[in-house]
């Protein structure tokens, strides 16, 4: 690797429209990485504004950082990913996003009948979780999804 392809940190977070400390931070959860030159200065490979780039439309298609990083571990961290690398990534991202967008149908779509009403009426609502029942299942809604998909 030639010392004059590797870019300072703040010239990757100029290029890639991020601050500094994102930058520190998408390194420290294994999106992206550097190597440390003489004076133990961080200098990152110049296909990691890629990776960025990747990690930053990720976020806007509202993925996690975990799934954005489960995404970049199957791309190459050495070099740059290739058309295929890409594809493939595209492929799994199409996958989850399409579910998403069914599942928040599938709630946009059942929330009709709690609007109408207005009352969140005990006998009919479908996200009432009388005595806490569902808490065994862990924190966060639980009926909501399921009602929406009439199971």
């Amino acid at each position: 690797m030639d010392r004059h392809d590797l870019l300072a940190i703040g010239e990757v977070a100029e290029r890639s429209g991020v601050s500094v400390p994102t930058v520190r931070f998408y390194e420290e959860k294994g999106l992206i990485r550097s190597v440390r030159n003489g004076g133990n200065q961080r200098r990152f490979e110049r296909h990691v504004l890629r990776r960025i780039a990747v990690v930053r439309a990720g976020q806007r298609f509202g993925l996690s950082l975990a799934e954005i990083g489960d995404a970049l571990a199957g791309l190459p961290v050495d070099h740059p990913p290739t058309k295929r690398d890409w594809e493939r990534l595209s492929r799994t991202w199409h996958d989850a996003l399409t579910a998403r967008i069914e599942a928040m149908e599938r709630v946009r779509d059942g929330l009709s009948s709690c609007i109408g009403c207005g009352c969140l009426s005990l006998r009919s609502c479908p996200v009432y979780n009388h005595d806490d029942e569902l808490a065994v299942e862990g924190p966060g809604a639980r009926r909501w999804p399921a009602a929406a998909r009439g199971d």
